[in-house]
This record gives structure tokens, C-alpha cells and sequence, in this order.
């Protein structure tokens, strides 16, 4: 049988699409865009073109569009950035407790050059709230960076509010958006962010290109020194055929929000209502409303989710026990652990996420071939023995 791929949350399948925009700024149009020659010229235009594609699938100006080498290096970006320059005015920064690791990281890292971090707590169901950031401001913050959505539970934050919150303050507001672009609606203007993250390959698009708005008039220090590339906010040749790409994938990525999103939205919530039905101690994880419409959380109660994951690869279905980024790593979660949810359960937990490709009949194979492994996980586990005869 053909493998059944649903971990589009790690990353997604290069469009074809997209490939063939790609193609002749690896072939013909190979000039070096800072060139002032034909060569370089004709590269220069591919960029700004995709500038003004990427800049309206999140309704901004184009210059307000930097290109970076990934979601990961827009996130240091903008936090570094801003701390960089803002320093002197104040050296604390507010985050949540289940940002992806490239914010956290980030700031334990700033933490170790004498910045403050506050790390608001979430509730049940992964949510911040916005009174706990309120509450959290203080005279020397610079900065508030919580994510969109998260990249685990799906979970989607009161950004609108938080926004609200920190313009009342004067504290500039990044969000990383990695996981939101192309499911869901995202407008800076709406949601009153100063900076927000992005990703090619989240998209359809090509690894190792992302991208940074920057609202105009918000300066950040450069991560990178070097040449005067992309409005001096980031030096280094342009990674040109990825960045055409990036565009090509975010023009699909606008053109299939609402129905295909709903389409997804509808199959993920089949997906559950089979896993309920078919297997008995299940916990859907993250908010049951306000969540990507392609995300599904499942902790399975007297199962190692590492062996689960491994019997499904073996079975030819890919999934993930969480972010990719710390596949491999010994300890839950710590997006749920933050949840409240207890180190048994969480242990437990696999993280399905489904894309443009996700059947119908592939939802119904992966729930039988998940309940099989279950069951033979469950077989071994005295816990679940103990269980049984209790209820028995």
C-alpha cells in the first residue's frame, strides 16, 4: 500500500507549481541581483515581484517584506533585533510558555546577556491570556512576541487582543505565524503585530526560505553584517529561485484559504470522531474550537508515543509526537506539560496533521491501523491490565 503522509505540520510537499517557478532562476535567469548588469537586473526583478506576492497574502507593503533564510531565523530576527537596538531603553521581554523553540531559545539566550523573560503561563487548552500580558508589562519592556498558532496543539492565540494591549503600552508585538500561513486568514493590520514570522515550507514552498515583516517605521538591528541587501535588514546574496518559489507558494496558499481550509477543517474532524469511536481513553489536546483547521492532538492513555509513532512508520504512516524541530527528545512536551497535562498522558500523545493531499480512505486506514497498534501497545502495558480488571 502507498505510505500515508500526515505530518504536514513538519513540512509539505514542494508543489509542482512552485517547482516550475523556480526553474529558471536556476537555469537562465542566474545573475547575482545586487549585479547592476542585465543578469542582475532581470534576478532583482524575480525578487520584488515575489516581495509584493508575499507582502499581499498578509495585506503589507512590499517594502515592508524581508526575506530571511527560514521561519527560525525570522523569529531571531525580529526578538534580537529589537533587543538589540532597544536595550538601552529596557531589557525585558514577554513571551508564553509554549512558543516554538526558536522564540524560546532565543530569549533564554538574550537572558544570558542580562535581559528579563516573562513566561506566561497558558490554560487547559494551550490559550493565553491577554489580562496575564497586561499584567506582565512593566516600564522596561521592549518587546512581546507569542505565537499565532501553535505548532503542536494547533491552538489559535487572542492575537487581535494582545495587539490591542501592547499598542495601549507602546511595547512592539511580533508573532511567529509559521504555522498559520495558508490555513487560516492572517492580516497584520487586523491583528496589530509589528513583526511577524514566516515560512516557504510550511506552504508548499521550498525549505530554507522565510520571511519578516517589518512594519514601517520599526527598526531591528541586522542579525547578519555584511552587503546592503534587502534594505539593510539582512546581508547576503538572496537565495533568488527560493524566494520565487516562496511567492509562487504563497499566491496558491491565498487563492485556497476558505474552502480548502474547510475541506480540511471537515476531514480532521472525521479523523476524531473515528479515533473516539474505534478506541476507548483518547484526549484531544489544544482548543476545540479555536484551532488550525489541519491539527489534531491525540494523547492515548497506557501508550508510549514513541513506540506508537514507530509502529505507524512501520505501517507506512507518518505522524510526529510533536514539533520536528525536538524529534528525539527524552521528555514530553513542554507545550503540554505548560497545558497542565500530567507526564503519563503526555507521554502518549501524537500529533497528526493533514494537507491538500489527505483522503477520506486514508483517515480510515490510519484509524485502523492506529487501533491495531494500540492495542498491541496496550496488550503489554500492566497499567492498562490494572485497568481493565478495575472496570471489569
Amino acid at each position: 500500500m502507498d505510505p500515508i503522509y500526515l505530518d504536514y505540520n513538519a513540512t509539505t510537499p514542494l508543489h509542482p507549481e512552485v517547482l516550475e517557478s523556480m526553474l529558471p532562476y536556476m537555469q537562465g535567469i542566474y545573475g547575482n541581483p545586487s549585479s547592476i548588469h542585465r543578469f542582475g537586473r532581470d534576478a532583482k526583478q524575480g525578487i520584488e515581484e515575489t516581495r509584493e506576492k508575499v507582502a499581499r497574502l498578509i495585506s503589507v507593503r512590499p517594502m515592508e517584506v524581508v526575506f530571511t533564510g527560514g521561519g527560525t531565523e525570522a523569529d531571531n530576527l525580529a526578538i534580537k533585533g529589537v533587543a538589540s537596538l532597544k536595550r538601552e531603553k529596557g531589557r525585558h521581554i514577554i513571551t508564553s510558555s509554549i512558543e516554538h523553540h526558536a522564540v524560546l531559545n532565543t530569549c533564554q539566550h538574550l537572558e544570558k546577556e542580562g535581559f528579563r523573560v516573562t513566561y506566561l503561563p497558558v490554560d487547559r487548552h494551550g490559550m493565553v491570556d491577554p489580562d496575564e500580558v497586561r499584567r506582565a508589562i512593566t516600564k522596561e519592556t521592549i518587546l512581546i512576541t507569542i505565537m499565532h498558532s501553535n505548532n503542536e496543539v494547533g491552538t489559535i492565540q487572542p492575537i487581535e487582543e494582545i495587539g490591542e494591549i501592547a499598542r495601549d503600552f507602546g511595547v512592539l508585538f511580533h508573532t511567529d505565524a509559521v504555522q498559520s500561513m495558508g490555513k487560516v486568514p492572517v492580516d497584520v493590520n487586523a491583528l496589530r503585530v509589528d513583526l511577524l514570522s514566516m515560512s516557504a515550507h510550511k506552504i508548499y514552498g521550498p525549505k530554507g526560505v522565510g520571511a519578516l515583516f517589518v512594519r514601517t517605521g520599526v527598526q531591528i538591528e541586522p542579525l547578519v553584517h555584511g552587503g546592503h541587501h534587502e534594505m539593510n535588514r539582512r546581508a547576503g546574496t538572496e537565495n533568488v529561485a527560493g524566494i520565487a518559489g516562496f511567492g509562487k507558494a504563497g499566491e496558491m496558499a491565498l487563492s485556497s484559504l476558505g474552502e480548502g481550509s474547510e475541506t480540511i477543517r471537515t476531514l480532521r474532524d472525521y479523523f476524531w470522531e473515528r479515533i473516539e469511536e474505534r478506541i476507548p481513553h483518547v484526549y484531544l489536546n489544544g482548543h476545540p474550537f479555536r484551532r488550525l483547521p489541519n491539527t489534531l492532538h491525540v494523547s492515548f492513555e497506557f501508550v508510549g508515543g514513541e513506540s506508537l509513532l514507530i509502529l505507524l512508520d512501520l505501517s507506512g504512516i507518518a505522524v510526529s509526537g510533536g514539533s520536528a524541530c525536538t524529534s528525539g527528545a527524552q521528555e514530553p512536551s513542554h507545550v503540554l506539560a505548560a497545558m497542565g497535562i500530567s507526564k503519563e498522558i503526555a507521554q502518549g500523545s501524537i500529533r497528526f496533521s493533514l494537507g491538500r493531499g489527505t483522503k477520506r480512505e486514508e483517515i480510515d486506514r490510519a484509524v485502523e491501523v492506529l487501533r491495531e497498534a494500540v492495542n498491541r501497545l496496550r496488550s503489554m502495558s500492566p497499567l492498562f491490565a490494572d485497568r481493565k480488571k478495575a472496570e471489569s
